[in-house]
């Protein structure tokens, strides 16, 4: 009886927000519902003992909290910034996020600020995504005063021939406008969040340590690995990427700490009891080295909490309910910010190749007895090829992209993307201390990143290693994941609506 309303809580609230995410709901309506629902909830538990007619009520509940969650996030940007889109502004605010350096351009997140508004007792304030060109080193924390012509983002159509929607995309992080090329004077430094300027700094001296000991571009993709640093790939190098269906290695998806985390338990899972402890105490370290590494984006968060979780279980030895870990993490983060629920494409994959390493890859382990299970080189394989192959209809459907090549590329990549990583962390930690002990890790890393790279640019070079599919079918992309749940998940299904109670 727990189970089924701890999942009518969790679903009835992720269903309330999809669905307000598309249609408004009037509030009067929603707040109407609500209470009858706690009314039959009442009903139902205190005098018609009918214990059905609970869970559906619940179900309801929680559906409207959904609802009011994402109206009490969507809030509009203050009508003195919408007044003033296409009109050349002026405005004061302090950069809230670490510069993104792109490869023409880098783009900083400006929380702008302008005049008093007496509704909001103080000064009226958006973010805004601006975009400059290279020249000045900004800094999260640096207040800014800049000028230029101000406007709403806009849609546009990929390479592979899908539409982005852009709009959206930055709504989930609270910007609603954007000015491109504009002149930014820096006012002042240092005035963000200490832990997160300090975490920032930590990257930064990090990735420059690193990038000493190991040559470009094998460098570049060493900070994709560990740190999603993509963004100094040139678009040739990112079509590549997208080509051989290894793209994932480079984004901060939470695809790379889920493969890690397996990893470590697998190494670990047939060492003597106290090195076992020990092993699994060194991979949450690992993790949570990644997240601070990261600066503690929400995506490595969501990730380290499921990969943190999973270890804790192995090293307490409890029954680990991984499919309640993996809602309760769902719920928390929608419950943060709903918008990315619907609208963040790295939020929807890692939970994707997460359900796919936890539930499919016991599925398929049986296909991989050819592998040899040298340092677990089969649960490697077989974990990446279940993430692959769970992940490929969503990717057909957002990115349009079919790589044919993908499954061979990822299979002699993906075994060796763990101890990569790893010796990516010894080289930047190492490089803090001392450049000359930081050389010889470094050079090992090279090798491994430079068999990577090589491996990718030998499949992006075949004929028809990829082709666009611009208009896969949304109606097939859900046809396929309700076959993926009915294989997976359809006698706990079944058992949850007919066990006796």
């Amino acid at each position: 009886m727990r189970d089924r309303i701890f999942y009518a809580i969790c679903f009835g609230f992720i269903f309330g927000v999809f669905l307000r995410s598309f249609l408004f709901f009037n509030l009067y309506f929603a707040v109407w519902v609500a209470v009858v629902s706690v009314a039959l909830a009442l009903f139902f538990s205190l005098i018609s003992k009918n214990k059905w007619g609970i869970i559906f009520s619940i179900f309801i509940l929680t559906f409207c909290l959904g609802i009011f969650r994402f109206h009490a996030a969507d809030v509009p940007s203050p009508s003195v910034f919408e007044s003033q889109v296409g009109q050349k502004v002026f405005f004061t605010g302090k950069i809230i996020d670490e510069p993104d350096i792109r490869e023409n351009n880098q783009k900083l997140t400006i929380e702008a600020q302008i005049g008093q508004d007496p509704r909001q007792g103080g000064a009226s304030k958006t973010k805004i995504l601006v975009t400059v060109n290279f020249g000045q080193d900004f800094k999260y924390g640096d207040e800014v005063k800049f000028s230029g012509k101000l406007q709403k983002p806009e849609n546009f159509m990929t390479d592979q021939g899908k539409k982005f929607d852009y709009v959206n995309y930055l709504r989930k992080d609270g910007i609603y406008y954007v000015m491109n090329y504009v002149n930014v004077e820096v006012i002042s430094g240092g005035n963000g969040n200490i832990i997160k300027s300090a975490l920032f700094f930590v990257k930064e001296k990090f990735l420059a340590k690193m990038d000493f000991a190991i040559k470009t571009p094998e460098s570049l993709l060493m900070g994709g690995l560990i740190l999603g640093e993509r963004s100094s790939f040139n678009n040739e190098m990112r079509e590549k990427f997208i080509n051989t269906g290894t793209i994932h290695i480079v984004a901060l998806s939470g695809y790379n700490v889920t493969i890690v985390a397996e990893w470590i338990m697998k190494l670990f899972s047939g060492v003597p009891y106290v090195a076992k402890n020990f092993g699994i105490g060194m991979g949450i370290f690992t993790i949570l080295l990644f997240v601070l590494m990261t600066g503690g984006s929400s995506t490595a968060i969501r990730a380290g909490i499921m990969a943190t979780l999973a270890l804790i279980a192995r090293a307490t030895g409890r029954n680990y309910d991984v499919a309640r870990a993996l809602m309760l993490a769902g719920v928390g983060m929608i419950l943060l910010n709903p918008f990315v629920l619907v609208y963040d494409v790295s939020f929807q994959l890692s939970f994707i190749a997460t359900v796919a390493v936890i539930f499919f890859t016991p599925r398929i382990e049986k296909y991989f007895l050819w592998a040899p299970d040298v340092c677990k080189l089969r649960d490697i394989i077989s974990v990446s090829c279940a993430a692959y192959i769970f992940v490929l209809p969503f990717i057909l459907y957002k990115m349009g992209n079919l790589s044919l090549v993908a499954l061979p590329a990822n299979i002699l990549i993906l075994p060796f993307i763990p101890f990569t990583m790893l010796l990516g962390f010894l080289t930047g930690f190492v490089g803090l201390i001392s450049y000359i002990l930081a050389v010889p890790i470094g050079y090992i890393s090279y090798l491994m990143l430079h068999y990577e790279l090589g491996v990718i640019n030998f499949f992006s070079s075949l004929p028809f290693a990829a082709f666009s599919v611009p208009n896969f079918p949304l109606i097939l992309t859900t046809l396929i994941y309700i076959y993926f749940i009915y294989r997976l998940f359809g006698r706990n299904i079944k058992s949850f609506f007919t066990a006796s109670q």
